[in-house]
């Protein structure tokens, strides 16, 4: 078999590409899920919460959804279909801390649920604060 027949046969029996369906489901679920934020924002403004108390009001109610919706299995069926929409920074961390501590509860509380719960937001935390201490002391440097 030559390099060609071989390229050929490769496609015929490759699976077609549905990058355009994936970034579609994407789009519109991580449009979904901030235009949930911003109606808690909207609603936590209609309670009377003041401007600069509303956006920590809303994190708060995005990461206790993103638990919740963890918790019951919703969310895991969420991303099966929505895919990297279900990554929207705050919703898919909370998803990211709470779903090992859920699936390894029965190792115990301090070997199974704290100890995983961070094995896949521990890295992002610990590159996150580092970072922000370097882009802080650049700030104070160049200031």
């Amino acid at each position: 078999m030559t390099n060609r027949e071989y390229g050929e046969y490769i496609k015929q029996i490759s699976p077609k590409s549905r990058h355009m369906q994936n970034m579609l489901r994407a789009f519109v679920s991580g449009g979904a899920l901030c235009c949930v934020g911003q109606a808690f924002y909207y609603a936590f403004g209609a309670l009377g919460v003041p401007g600069d108390m509303r956006g920590t009001a809303v994190s708060i109610s995005m990461v206790a959804l993103g638990v919740l919706l963890t918790g019951i299995g919703v969310y895991d069926r969420m991303a099966k279909f929505a895919g990297a929409g279900t990554l929207v920074p705050i919703t898919g961390f909370a998803n990211a801390v709470s779903a090992p501590a859920i699936e390894f509860r029965s190792e115990g509380l301090t070997t199974g649920t704290c100890v995983k719960m961070f094995s896949i937001a521990g890295p992002v935390i610990a590159y996150g604060v580092s970072a922000s201490v370097i882009y802080g002391l650049i700030l104070c440097l160049t200031a």
